[in-house]
């Protein structure tokens, strides 16, 4: 059995791990954080490959894989896992991931021999906007765009397809290429009202449960 405990991001959850045979961590520290017990010896991880393991783990629960990346972490690494899918994606969701991607890699030698915690969460607001689909759900929401000629824009997301979105910016409508944008980025709203396909999200970003 693998400890879970909560992360410290955007509506994540750390499990602390270790590869098949390895002593497992199951003490948590109140703050949160694993104890580390007996590290083995490390190796570097493509990333390529470890999204091409993650990937279908993921999408059987209707999901993406947003990236997946190892950095160190002390004497340990820590692999972190970002997930999404349209609709929002709540802790639950997240659980379940995390407990498939847990299965797979004790079952899986791609992490090595080193101990590592698993961190598997959604993305934050302030994460840029680079494929359709991360356009798509942010429908209602402001973005502020630099375009590849230098130009700024900001406007509201009215809709979004698969090669541009549309953005009513300061009341008129225009239609903004995603191969004319060099940078896109959420931009975060105090007291704004959830779009008609939208949950209600606190301020800071965080997922609550229902």
């Amino acid at each position: 059995m693998t400890g879970i405990g909560a992360a410290g991001g955007y509506g994540g959850l750390l499990l602390s791990a270790g590869p098949p045979g390895a002593e497992r961590v199951h003490n948590w520290r109140e703050a949160g954080q694993p104890v580390s017990r007996k590290p083995g010896p490390t190796r570097h991880t493509d990333t390529t490959s470890l999204e091409n393991f993650l990937r279908p783990i993921v999408e059987q629960f209707g999901c993406d894989l947003e990236a997946a990346d190892v950095t160190p972490a002390g004497r340990r690494r820590l692999l972190r896992v970002l997930v999404d899918r349209d609709g929002g994606i709540s802790l639950d969701d997240i659980a379940e991931v995390t407990r498939a991607i847990s299965k797979a890699l004790d079952a899986d030698d791609i992490m090595g021999e080193g101990a590592y915690t698993l961190e598997v969460s959604s993305p934050g607001v302030d994460r840029p906007l680079t494929l359709p689909r991360h356009w798509r759900r942010n429908i209602s929401r402001l973005v502020a765009v630099t375009l590849t000629d230098d130009a700024k824009l900001t406007g509201r997301i009215k809709s979004a397809s698969d090669e541009a979105a549309e953005l009513d910016v300061d009341g008129k409508r225009r239609s903004v290429a995603y191969a004319d944008v060099a940078k896109a980025k959420i931009q975060i709203e105090f007291n704004r009202t959830a779009g008609n396909d939208e949950k209600e999200t606190p301020a800071d970003g965080t997922v609550e449960e229902n």
